[in-house]
């Protein structure tokens, strides 16, 4: 049985239904509605056209794709954020805090070309950063400090899902012929992968901290890991 979130989408679902002005989403209402001129509801594509020579609901297929990819970048940013904060250990406190450092730039930089892919199609990016959690497909996860390898699994997770995500719309612009999107989204796959290979690594058993546990313990400096869930529905 598929599981379904409390809005009723399927884990591995895009969100098209959610589009235009929605009084229960988080920043779809405003005290100044009478002192600003309104041109586009959100999540909406121009009906007359972007310059770009692709059929409305194209445009409108792909750019809400695009907006909720960009959502997800977004949390997963602000989430790199916080373990860029919390770095700490001989290991972490400087290595993990320079790859930190890396993942946040590259992240940003991908939120950057989707969002202006999303606007190129016509399309009204999420901006309202409640909303972008409730758009994404991933959660920030709870908050409170946890261990490095805590902190690294959550995002390698969150990695592996925004690459599964990332090739279904790749897989479905080709259907629809939307080139443009095909090739920002295949530069930043590719980055994104190169980022969960670094995840994946730095979570490997082998460790320069050593200390005199493995003569009491026996387990060789062989870590007990949580769980990795990397087999999320894509």
């Amino acid at each position: 049985m598929q599981q379904h979130d409390n809005h009723g989408f399927a884990p591995d679902e895009f969100k098209l239904s959610k589009s235009g002005f929605d009084p229960k989403m988080p920043g779809h209402t405003t005290s100044h509605q009478n002192e600003m001129i309104l041109r586009q509801e959100p999540r909406t594509a121009k009906k007359q056209g972007s310059g770009i020579s692709l059929p409305y609901e194209t445009r409108l297929e792909m750019g809400l794709q695009l907006d909720e990819h960009m959502c997800a970048l977004t949390v997963a940013l602000h989430q790199y954020n916080k373990h860029h904060w919390l770095t700490e250990g001989a290991e972490s406190f400087l290595s993990l805090h320079h790859l930190l450092d890396e993942h946040r730039e590259k992240t940003m930089k991908h939120i950057d070309e989707i969002g202006e892919r999303v606007a190129r199609l016509g399309v009204v990016p999420t901006a309202h950063p409640v909303t972008q959690h409730e758009i994404s497909y991933i959660k920030h996860e709870v908050e409170g400090r946890y261990t490095m390898r805590d902190f690294i699994r959550n995002d390698l997770e969150h990695e592996i899902k925004i690459q599964g995500m990332l090739r279904k719309t790749i897989d479905r612009a080709h259907e629809l012929k939307d080139f443009g999107t095909v090739q920002v989204l295949e530069e930043v796959l590719t980055d994104r992968e190169d980022l969960g290979y670094h995840l994946w690594s730095v979570l490997e058993d082998d460790s320069l901290v050593r200390g005199m546990t493995h003569i009491l313990d026996g387990k060789a400096d062989l870590a007990d890991n949580r769980h990795l869930n990397d087999n999320l529905i894509q």
